[in-house]
């Protein structure tokens, strides 16, 4: 952090939103909380008033809701005890205290509807586990930010073109996904499943569970959709004030820690990165992250190399490159980048 230059932002007596990922009850990849103290730590030291946050969930889980979310954060070990300062909802009791946020020039998202703790907040910190992502491709620095701060409803409106379909050839009527959701979308008849358009809100849990892969994106262009919204969302949050940002490039699981489990580790750990420029950041973890060999016994090495790359070829419906050549476009930062290794 100090090499990055985290001491040139002006933190006296500001509070400081670290935007973190507490893990959902069952998952072990998620960031333990000796990180979450480091940053606060540091953030204190250099005279701010640091807090750790996350927005509430739309799918069933440990963080539906803020007094859940708290319990989970607690049982996977976040207090102020561990971290040195307090957790905060960004958005609030039920997910609905939110701000809305113009996007300047958004071409999909016009006001994105953020965490109002964490909008109020005088500067803003991403602190991330770099990870796969049945979504995006992987989860970084970007998608700790737009997703991540998105309110519940945020989060609707980022994931609304991409309502699944069944492939009911491949479906042998499990009900993983029917365990999985939160809105009674799927529905199981005769042994095979689908899915009430009605009542899904589209944020693909379903799609990662499914063990037969029969549930798949509603259209072929939803994850682009996808991207390109969460990348509005992240210029939201970021527009009109200092921002810094971490991640951690380790225990680097095939999926999102918002599971309740998780595969082993795709690829060997890779270390710890921070810039002020989030898409450089996910560009040069990504790049170190398909420099490295795949792990034997995981998913990237039973997934079809077709693709020359460890997150296409684990989730080859999705497209990372596409979502930082938007967030580049957007003003979001650059993806050329020099690595300046610290040891």
């Amino acid at each position: 952090m100090t090499k990055a230059g985290i001491s040139n932002i002006d933190f006296k007596d500001k509070y400081v939103a670290i935007k973190m990922h507490f893990g959902e009850p069952g998952n072990l990849a998620f960031l333990r909380p000796n990180w979450a103290k480091c940053v606060a730590s540091k953030v204190k030291e250099l005279g701010g008033k640091p807090f750790l946050t996350d927005c509430n969930t739309l799918y069933v889980g440990g963080r539906k809701n803020a007094l859940d979310h708290l319990l989970t954060a607690e049982e996977n070990g976040f207090s102020y005890i561990s971290t040195g300062c307090q957790i905060i909802i960004g958005d609030g009791l039920k997910g609905s205290d939110d701000i809305e946020v113009p996007v300047e020039d958004g071409k999909y998202i016009k006001s994105a509807k953020i965490g109002r703790a964490i909008m109020d907040a005088d500067v803003f910190i991403s602190l991330n586990h770099f990870k796969g992502h049945e979504g995006t491709g992987f989860g970084g620095a970007l998608k700790n930010i737009g997703m991540g701060c998105g309110s519940r409803r945020g989060k609707m409106e980022m994931h609304v073109s991409g309502k699944p379909n069944v492939n009911l050839d491949k479906c042998i009527g499990c009900g993983m996904c029917t365990k999985i959701c939160a809105h009674q979308a799927p529905i199981i008849k005769d042994r095979k499943c689908t899915i009430d358009h009605e009542r899904c809100v589209g944020c693909g849990r379903c799609i990662a569970i499914c063990p037969k892969d029969a549930i798949q994106e509603g259209t072929s262009h939803s994850n682009e959709i996808l991207n390109c919204r969460m990348m509005e969302y992240a210029k939201g949050v970021l527009s009109g004030r200092d921002c810094f940002h971490i991640s951690i490039a380790i225990d680097i699981s095939p999926n999102c820690d918002c599971h309740g489990e998780n595969d082993m580790p795709i690829i060997p750990n890779i270390g710890l990165f921070a810039s002020f420029d989030p898409v450089a950041l996910d560009q040069a973890c990504a790049d170190m992250a398909n420099k490295m060999p795949e792990n034997p016994n995981s998913m990237l090495s039973e997934a079809k190399k077709c693709h020359h790359d460890h997150f296409d070829d684990i989730h080859p419906d999705t497209s990372w490159k596409q979502g930082l050549e938007y967030a580049e476009s957007i003003g979001l930062g650059t993806r050329q980048y020099n690595l300046i290794e610290v040891k």
